[in-house]
Order: C-alpha cells, then sequence, then structure tokens
C-alpha cells in the first residue's frame, strides 16, 4: 500500500456468478484521474463494453471514494455513485456525503464496481474481506419508503452502513435516484440502474483508517480551511441554505417558471427562503464531516417531522410547476426523497406534462383523460401524481416516468421544442437566456443540464460577462468552472468551499500531497480536470455521442422572455454556436466537439488498464 489517501485496489462484484475480485489500482491511474468522479468514469469505461444497455447485465454502477475520505478535512466524507444514465444514455454520476463514504474507504478500497444482474432481489454486504449477495424479499416490492428500508435494514444489519433505493427505483423510473443516511445522489437514473439489477441496497463496514503520509501536514490544512469555512465566504449557507438563491433569482429574472415560459414568479414571495426561514425553520443539520452546516428544516405542520429543502427542491417542485403554496411544495420534495426519484427531473417532466395538458397535446384517450385535470398551480394533483410516477401505476405516471424527452417523443408535435432537458437531462433551476454563459454549460456537459459539473453562472453574476449574451469569453469561464468542478469532484470535496479558497489548484494540491505523499503540483491538478473531463466525453463518444446533442430546447432560441429585468432576451442561435465552438477550441476538442484521433489515442491505454 502507498503512503497515504489510496488503499490502491477497487473491489468487482458480479451479482450473476456471484462473485467478488479485488483489482489493483496503479499509481499512473490515480496520478491521472486523482479519484472520486474523475477514476468513476475510468473505471466505468473499463468495465464495460461498447454500447451497452445502462439498464442491462453488462451495465457497471460505480462507488468510488476520494483520496481524501476518512481525513480530518473538512466535507471530505463523499462518494460518487457512476453508471451510464438510463435518462439520457450517456455518463452520470451523483455526490453524496454520508457515514456510508467513511465505511465504504475504510473497508480497505478505493472503489466498488457491481456488474451483472443477481437472481432474485437481493442486497450487497461489503466489507474489508470482499462482498456477500444476500438475497431480501422481505424488502422487495413492499412499497416501502427511502426511511423505512433503511430502518429495517439498520436493525438486521446494524454493522453496515447502507445506500438504498426506493421504490421507484425498484419500478426502473428513469431518474429513480440512491438514497445513503438522508442525502441523495438524485439526478441521471442511478437508482433504476441498481434496480435493474435487482439490487435493493449496499451495505458497507469497514474499519481501516485511511492512511496519511504527513499527518501533521494535514491536521494543519484541515484546521485552516475549517476556519475559513466558518467565514463570511459560506455564511449565506449557514443563515439561510440554498433556498435563499429563490429570491435573488427572481429579482434577476432567473426563476424558470411555469416549464421555463417565464423567469419571475408572482408567487416568490410565498416560498422564498427568508419566508420558510421566519415561518417554518425548525433545525438544522450538516453533512458528515462538514463545518459548514448548510441544511435547513422546515415545518410542513405543527407537529409533523420537519423537510430539508434545498434551492433545486424548491424551484422544480414550486415555480417550475407554477406552484406557490409552501405546504404542497415541503410535501412534494419529502415525497421525491422517500420514493427515492430525483426532484428536478420529476419537477421538469411534471412541468413539461401540465404545459402539454393546458396545451391540449395529449392524445386522445387514457392520457388525456388522465390529464384534464393537470395544470400550472395544481399542487394536489402533482402530490398526487408522483407517486403515479414512482409506482408506475397509471398511463400518465408511467410516461412521465420516462422523463420528459420520452415523453415528447411519444406525444409528438410541437412536445419536442419546450420539454426542458439537455441530452435527456432535466434543466436544473437558473434560466438560460438570462444565464447564457450557464446555458454554454448545460449544453456542453457531459452529463447533459448539470450546474454541480459547471457552475459557469458564476460569471454571469460577477459582471465579468454580459449574461444575456453567450460570447467566446463565455468559452473560457465554462471550461474553467468545470475544471473547478472536476477538481473538487475527484477529491471529493463540497463545492461550497471553493470561495474559501483563494489559490484553488494550489490549496488542492497542497492537500493532497500531504495525505498522499505523492508530489502533485498544481498545474498536475489543472491538467487531470482537463483529462477527466476528456475521459468522459471519450466514454459518451463510444456510446454513441453526437455533436447535435449539444444544444438546448428550441424554446431558448425561438421565444423571448416576457417580462421583469431580464424582459425580451432570447438565445442567438448563431451566436451560441459560435460560443460552442470556441468551447471546443479551448477545451482541445475538434471543431466538431469530438476528442481529436491523436489524443485519444494517447488516452487509449488509460482507459484500457492493465488489470483486465
Amino acid at each position: 500500500m502507498g503512503r497515504g489517501g489510496y488503499f490502491e485496489r477497487y473491489l468487482r462484484v458480479d451479482l450473476g456468478r456471484p462473485s467478488a475480485e479485488h483489482v489493483p489500482l496503479d499509481e499512473a491511474t490515480r496520478r491521472a484521474v486523482v479519484g472520486g468522479v474523475g477514476l468513476g468514469a475510468l473505471l466505468l469505461t473499463r468495465e464495460t463494453p461498447p454500447c451497452f444497455d445502462p439498464l442491462g447485465p453488462e451495465a457497471a454502477l460505480v462507488l468510488a471514494f476520494g483520496p481524501l475520505v476518512g481525513t480530518p478535512l473538512t466535507t471530505s466524507a463523499k462518494l460518487a455513485f457512476v453508471a451510464k444514465s438510463p435518462l439520457t444514455g450517456r455518463i452520470s454520476d451523483g455526490l453524496s456525503s454520508s457515514s456510508f463514504a467513511i465505511a465504504g474507504k475504510r473497508a480497505g478500497l478505493d472503489a466498488i464496481v457491481i456488474v451483472g444482474e443477481a437472481a432474485e432481489p437481493s442486497i450487497v454486504l461489503v466489507d474489508e474481506e470482499g462482498a456477500e449477495v444476500v438475497p431480501c424479499p422481505e424488502l422487495w416490492g413492499r412499497d416501502f419508503t427511502i426511511s423505512e428500508a433503511s430502518e429495517r435494514l439498520r436493525k438486521a444489519y446494524p454493522s453496515h452502513r447502507f445506500a438504498v433505493i426506493g421504490v421507484a427505483g425498484e419500478r426502473l423510473v428513469r431518474y429513480a435516484g440512491i438514497a445513503n443516511e438522508g442525502r441523495h445522489a438524485g439526478r441521471g437514473g442511478l437508482g433504476a440502474v441498481l434496480g435493474a439489477k435487482r439490487v435493493k441496497a449496499i451495505g458497507v463496514r469497514g474499519s481501516r483508517p485511511v492512511p496519511l503520509a504527513d499527518a501533521e501536514a494535514t491536521l494543519r490544512i484541515a484546521k485552516d480551511l475549517a476556519r475559513r469555512s466558518l467565514g463570511p465566504a459560506t455564511e449565506k449557507y449557514r443563515s439561510l441554505g440554498t433556498v435563499a438563491n429563490l429570491s435573488t433569482f427572481n429579482r434577476l429574472a432567473a426563476l424558470p417558471t411555469r416549464n421555463f415560459q417565464a423567469s419571475t414568479f408572482e408567487e416568490a414571495r410565498k416560498i422564498e427562503g427568508e419566508v420558510l426561514h421566519e415561518t417554518r425553520e425548525r433545525g438544522r443539520g450538516s453533512c458528515k464531516s462538514c463545518t459548514i452546516g448548510c441544511e435547513h428544516f422546515f415545518e410542513v405542520r405543527p407537529g409533523e417531522r420537519p423537510v430539508k429543502m434545498e434551492y433545486e427542491n424548491l424551484f422544480a417542485l414550486g415555480p417550475l410547476c407554477g406552484i406557490g403554496d409552501p405546504e404542497v411544495v415541503l410535501r412534494a420534495s419529502s415525497a421525491c426523497d422517500e420514493l427515492g426519484i430525483d426532484t428536478i427531473s420529476a419537477g421538469g417532466t411534471i412541468a413539461f406534462a401540465m404545459e402539454c395538458a393546458e396545451r391540449g397535446l395529449f392524445p386522445k384517450g387514457m392520457l388525456a383523460e388522465e390529464a384534464r385535470d393537470l395544470g400550472f398551480g395544481a399542487g394536489e394533483r402533482m402530490l398526487v401524481l408522483l407517486e403515479d410516477i414512482a409506482r408506475r401505476r397509471t398511463a400518465l405516471g408511467d410516461l412521465l416516468a420516462e422523463g420528459s424527452r420520452r415523453a415528447a417523443e411519444i406525444v409528438g408535435g410541437e412536445a419536442p421544442s419546450f420539454a426542458p432537458h439537455v441530452k435527456g437531462l432535466e434543466i436544473p433551476g437558473y434560466e438560460p437566456r438570462a444565464l447564457q454563459t450557464m446555458a454554454l454549460g448545460f449544453a456542453v456537459g457531459t452529463r447533459g443540464a448539470d450546474h454541480n459539473r459547471s457552475g459557469a453562472y458564476e460569471a454571469d453574476f460577477s459582471g465579468k460577462v454580459n449574461r444575456f449574451e453567450a460570447s467566446e469569453e463565455s468559452a473560457a469561464h465554462a471550461v474553467a468552472a468545470e475544471d473547478r468542478a472536476a477538481v473538487m469532484d475527484a477529491l471529493i470535496l463540497c463545492k461550497f468551499l471553493r470561495r474559501a479558497m483563494e489559490d484553488f489548484f494550489g490549496e488542492s494540491a497542497e492537500m493532497l500531497q500531504a495525505v498522499t505523499g505523492l508530489p502533485f503540483e498544481a498545474e498536475e491538478l489543472a491538467r487531470a480536470a482537463g483529462r477527466i473531463t476528456l475521459v468522459r466525453r471519450l466514454f459518451n463518444e463510444r456510446e454513441g455521442w453526437t455533436p447535435a446533442e449539444d444544444t438546448l430546447p428550441a424554446r431558448f432560441f425561438e421565444e423571448k422572455l416576457p417580462g421583469g429585468a431580464a424582459k425580451g432576451a432570447g438565445i442567438d442561435r448563431e451566436g451560441f454556436a459560435r460560443s460552442i465552438k470556441a468551447y471546443h477550441a479551448r477545451r482541445g476538442l475538434d471543431e466538431r466537439g469530438f476528442v481529436p484521433a491523436e489524443v485519444a489515442r494517447e488516452m487509449a491505454s488509460l482507459l484500457r488498464g492493465k488489470n483486465r
């Protein structure tokens, strides 16, 4: 084993055989992609054949840990779930923070790869020796909430920490997520990948301490980072949480409303973070090993358990669906968490259906009948529809369980022009016409429309660019945002720390060197960031990506925003195309957006690996 941070191996679990084997990870691989999402993307590529079915037995689900998990560094208790998305057909990953991440790492592993398909509904139990596949007929098909299933597992296996899918994962809803200890890897349908393998949960336990190459330096860096994490750069998250974004976005006319038909919401005041804080907040929390504490819990009704709320849940289940009732939005968010579905995709797909219903686009028959009372602002109907989607128990619920892109293709007509997705992934809470550097980040993102893998909105809000116009300068900001995110997601650290770091790549390299003992430098980390993006793009190319996918729905080019500070804003199609070409050039891609053949050849041995 090396000096620190890595255990130099991953566990490959084949559910079909069943079997488990430890596979070595060489230093060249670790240096090339660091860990976390980088390692996850690389192992996904190595462990799967080209053009595989994301819901088939050849699919792999990778649980990848970063080199900092289990160290004293704040916000480091994270892991990445990585797979080919059944929603998009492209690479997807979700980050989650909990004791599950620490326990998995302390099993002496840098990653867990699950392939094959269990013969019957099962759980996978991982420890330092390997893995066991255990049938769980008592948990499957019983309509348990995430909390109920997690509690049963905790009682049955008290020494393990669990990641669990809900009823939506069992029913293969294409945006089902994976939950662990109240945290959710929600986007892209990774819960459906696990459900297709007939795996209800993954349990991990381990007692190996994560080695530190320089314990004294690591502790010094950790103390300084913790101090800065409590400073003004993160004050917003402690005082109000991310729900504070709603009022700001509404003021700037960047708040997606009624399926992106508008960018301001007249009922925003009822659900904005400041009002929720004053009238409903009933506690705060934080992720494991986090000093920031951004979690805020809000009361639905007196005596009921408070609900954790984030901006993306609030926007997607509120303004995007034309709903301003805080009780409905809180209930909807809680329902998504317990059913195991992604809030952004759920809200985006339902908002799309609401617009289809108001336009009379559903074909005559069962769908039209079920959508008869559906429209913007129909909060109670949305709550029922969430249950229908998760269980696929009605024709409309079954349709919407496929996501907005597939639903639009089935509805036909003009529906695809306003289905709110990029590459099949529903757009998060940033209006593209009002934030056009962010729009570029959405279009070129390997996961689809993604605010976590591209924080390009920071440039729009900073005044460094004209937020109403995508330009070649936007491309530089989009690349820089992607690179910072790639490094944070490879380490893995919370992105809320980024503003507390003055020299991002230098400080990241310093902490990585202290933990691992490997001589990482800022320049090497910057190169690794670009390499991780290329690994993702090469995976997508292998799985059928085409340049036509790097775009936005037609609505954003053809319709202007109707009011507020962004009134009249629209995206110029030709100008946007130029900004995409500028992005390609800065990223070192060819003019169409493909990885150049000579670069792909250089990376071939890394992608292939020495072990398989």
